[in-house]
Parts: structure tokens; C-alpha cells; sequence
């Protein structure tokens, strides 16, 4: 479909071309008219299929006409007027990057509509920032893109009126959930209008989002386009191992291929930092992405990866969610994700723009029954490549139990040979399972540093053994 076949205002249109955009992308064709007709929304398609557009060029449109037509019980229209000195738009973004991108975004669809004024609210900066959002707030930005730690910071001084808004917008709501920002998300939407337009996007669809949309949307359309398998150009491989040979398998890649624009996933940003730290020592050029790195230091990161100037990107999964650079040239899954679709996004950071692409899975034992997943999504079996001379991994077929949780099992047998009798040992093993521990992976989700509305995440403080061996 073509944009000029939806009802966008002509300035928007304009815009489009001046970008050289004509054709829709089928998440775009499918939601830009049900948002236009002030439908709640859920949209679930992976990243990279245009959701971006999909919500802001409907919004855009609609704030560039001032207002929009809301349907009577008689069948009829009544106009409604978009107030000039309120926020009208908020739009809930799970990472700074990220909300960068639609900041960007936004600057582009709305060239021809000056009127239309946003603000990107994200923390990791210095107080001139903070006073610089709280001015542009309360001048009445139509639009505000933010990350929800900053803004619960922001609602919390009595810096932002939510009481006009008529669209609220959730970017990558399954990665928002993920990081703890579920509390958060329900307290700001407790501040909304009634009559407020909510948009949910996800690249998944866990219970949790289900949950979440029956909690926040009133008779939402249902916009959900399949996930793509990965581009052939992408050859994909994995290496079965232990935990502990992780390290030697990088070193071995390192040492036998190009370094240049390689991308190295981690589950844990501690984990992020070890191993920037341990392929410095054995003379890589790298860089680390994590969530405890200032703004400042995120945009250095990034420039001298883009600039060639750091050939190594060890980054979180969430984080990385804001990396856009077509000539990545190798993907490495340090730890395999629990999600196929994730393995996809990942992976598909490479063979962009018609380049080849090469992907790298270092699966350990207790992962292989994800990766076997992953490989039964895929539809076939992925190469695994022999382990470099010396090393023996596991056999490639799932480990029954749990893992144990940033440790291995000889930890458990070590507090049996404290004295502990088999019967004791047995019932300490259950009191140190970690089935009541937070399963999440990822990051704390207030990245202000302040507290926000909903509590901190629980630490855990179980330290693993480095002498020991995890599969």
C-alpha cells in the first residue's frame, strides 16, 4: 500500500517525500488506520519492520490537524481539539537509545510541521539536561519521548501534567517489562485521561504482555505480523562447550579472523564488564554497552565503534537494542537467549544493506535445550563447529534440572563436605534453590539512580566459585 492511500495530513505526507518513502511495510499498512480512527492498538512484529513510523506518522498526522474525529453513539463525528499547551503524546521507551531513534525519527516526519514541538526525557546526563527537559515540558511539548525512570523523576518533582494526553504510546513493551518497569508503566498510566488512546508495540508476546494489555486497553485492535526467519546471507554456526571454555573459544576466533565491526552479546552487564575487561588483557580493542555507563560515555562507546576506532562491542541485550550499524560482520551469542525471537534480533544485526553476515553461538550445556528451540523455530539444525584443539564439550543433548544459579553444581557438593550429612545436605540443596530468586536477566530498570514510584529489584547476592566448572 502506498501512504498517499491513508489518511495523513499533507505535511506529513510531504515529509515522506522528501525521505524517499512511498510503500508501507505491513505493520505500517495495517495499524496507521486503526490508530487513525482512535483505536487502542496492540501491535506485535520484530524490530526493524517500520513499528516507529507506524505510531508516529498516525500521531503526527493527527496533531498536525489540530485534533481528531471522535465516533457519537448516533453514528455520527464530533471534531476534537488537541489543546496548544499541554502535552498531548507520550511515548514510553525502554532504553535512552531508543529513545534517541524516535527523537531522530520524529525530527524527520515532522519537517514540514514545525508547530508540532517533542522532547526526548531519558537520565544518564548532567543536571543542565534535566532543568533543559523540565523547561521544554512545561513550554507544552506536544510530543515527549521518554524512558520511564526519568519520567517517574520527573512526576515525582511535579514537573509533567499527564491530565491532556491523548495518545500514550509503550515502544518495545515486552524489553520494558523485562527490565521491572511493569509498576512504573501502571503508575503513569493511573495519571492518564480517561478517554486516552493507548498504543502497546512488542516484538513478543509473553503472558505478561497479555496481562498487561487486558489491564490498559479498552477493545484494542490486534495488529501481529510473523516473525521473519533469519536472511540467508547470515551463516550461522555454534560451538557446544562448557561455561568455562567460553573465553578460550573467543581468543581462538580472535586469533584466526579479522577483527572489525564484531558484536559480542551478554546476558548480565556485570558479565559485560568481565569480559571487556579479560579480551583487553589478551590485546583486543573493545568497548562495553551496559547500563551503568553515563550518556556521555554511551555516545563515546558508540562513535568509536561506528568510526572503526573500537572493533569490539561487548553489549547487553537490552542496551544493544539501540545499536544501528549496517556493516556488523559478526555476531557472537556469548550466552544463548531463552527466546527465539530474540536469537533473530540479535542475529539479524548483521547481512544488512546486502552485506554477508556471519552469526556465533557459544551454547553450554544447560543452554543446549534453548538453542534446540531456537533450532526447531529456525526449521533446520545450525553447523556446529568443532572445538578448537584441546577442549572437550558436552554432549549435545539437554541437561535435566536447573542450573545453578552464577555458579556451578560443585558448589552445592561443597557445602555437603562442610559435614553435612547426605539427608542435610539434601535439604540445604532446597533451601539454596533459586526457584523463589528473580529469574529477570537483565538491567534495574530505574536508571536515574532515583527511586521511581515502584520498588528496586531484589540483588542477588549468591557469589559463584570462581575455581569451579559451569556447563
Amino acid at each position: 500500500m502506498d501512504f498517499y492511500e491513508l489518511d495523513l495530513s499533507d505535511n506529513v505526507l510531504d515529509a515522506l517525500d522528501d525521505m524517499n518513502f512511498t510503500t508501507c511495510t505491513p505493520i505500517q499498512e495495517k495499524c496507521i488506520p486503526e490508530i487513525l480512527s482512535r483505536r487502542d492498538l496492540l501491535g506485535v512484529a520484530q524490530t526493524g519492520t517500520g513499528k516507529t513510523a507506524a505510531y508516529l506518522l498516525p500521531i503526527l498526522s493527527m496533531l498536525d490537524d489540530g485534533g481528531y474525529y471522535e465516533p457519537e453513539a448516533n453514528g455520527g463525528e464530533r471534531f476534537v481539539e488537541l489543546p496548544h499547551d499541554a502535552i498531548n503524546c507520550v511515548i514510553m521507551s525502554p532504553t535512552r537509545e531508543l529513545a534517541q531513534q524516535i527523537d531522530q525519527a520524529m525530527q524527520g516526519f515532522s519537517y514540514y510541521t514545525p508547530q508540532v514541538g517533542s522532547v526526548a526525557v531519558y537520565g544518564g546526563n548532567d543536571g543542565s539536561r534535566y532543568d533543559q527537559e523540565y523547561k521544554s515540558m512545561k513550554m507544552g511539548a506536544d510530543m515527549l519521548i521518554a524512558t520511564p525512570g526519568r519520567l517517574i523523576s520527573h512526576i515525582t518533582m511535579g514537573n509533567v501534567d499527564l491530565s491532556k494526553v491523548s495518545f500514550f504510546v509503550l515502544d518495545e513493551a515486552d524489553r520494558m517489562l523485562d527490565m521491572g518497569f511493569s509498576e512504573d508503566i501502571l503508575s503513569i498510566a493511573k495519571l492518564l485521561p480517561e478517554n486516552c488512546q493507548i498504543i502497546m508495540y512488542s516484538a513478543t508476546m509473553p503472558d505478561k504482555i497479555e496481562q498487561m494489555a487486558k489491564r490498559l486497553l479498552k477493545n484494542p485492535a490486534i495488529v501481529k505480523i510473523a516473525v521473519s526467519r533469519p536472511a540467508d546471507k547470515i551463516k550461522q554456526e555454534a560451538y557446544v562447550c562448557h561455561e568455562d571454555q567460553k573465553l578460550r573459544i573467543l581468543n581462538h576466533l580472535f586469533r584466526n579472523n579479522e577483527l572489525h565491526r564484531v558484536i559480542i552479546f551478554v546476558s548480565k552487564k556485570t558479565k559485560v564488564k568481565e569480559i571487556n575487561r579479560t579480551l583487553r588483557t589478551m590485546g583486543i580493542n573493545c568497548g562495553e554497552m551496559h547500563s551503568d555507563l553515563s550518556q556521555a560515555e554511551r555516545d563515546d562507546v558508540m562513535y568509536r565503534f561506528k568510526s572503526g576506532m573500537v572493533d569490539v562491542l561487548v553489549a547487553t541485550d537490552i542496551v544493544a537494542r539501540g545499536i544501528d550499524i549496517d556493516d556488523i560482520a559478526i555476531v557472537i551469542n556469548y550466552d544463548v537467549p531463552h527466546d527465539s525471537e530474540d536469537y533473530v534480533h540479535r542475529i539479524g544485526r548483521t547481512a544488512r544493506a546486502e552485506r554477508d553476515g556471519r552469526a556465533i553461538t557459544l551454547v553450554r550445556g544447560y543452554d543446549i535445550q534453548y538453542f534446540q528451540q531456537i533450532e526447531k523455530f529456525l526449521g533446520y539444525a545450525v553447523e556446529k563447529t568443532p572445538l578448537p584443539d584441546g577442549l572437550e564439550g558436552p554432549e549435545y543433548k539437554p541437561i535435566k534440572g536447573r542450573p545453578p544459579k552464577d555458579g556451578s553444581r560443585h558448589q552445592r557438593r561443597g557445602r555437603r563436605r562442610g559435614g553435612h550429612s547426605s539427608q542435610s545436605g539434601r535439604r540445604q540443596k532446597r533451601n539454596d534453590h533459586p526457584s523463589k530468586t528473580n529469574k529477570h536477566n537483565g538491567e534495574p530498570k530505574n536508571e536515574t539512580g532515583k527511586k521511581g514510584v515502584s520498588s528496586k529489584p531484589k540483588t542477588d547476592h549468591h557469589r559463584p566459585n570462581p575455581n569451579t566448572t559451569n556447563k
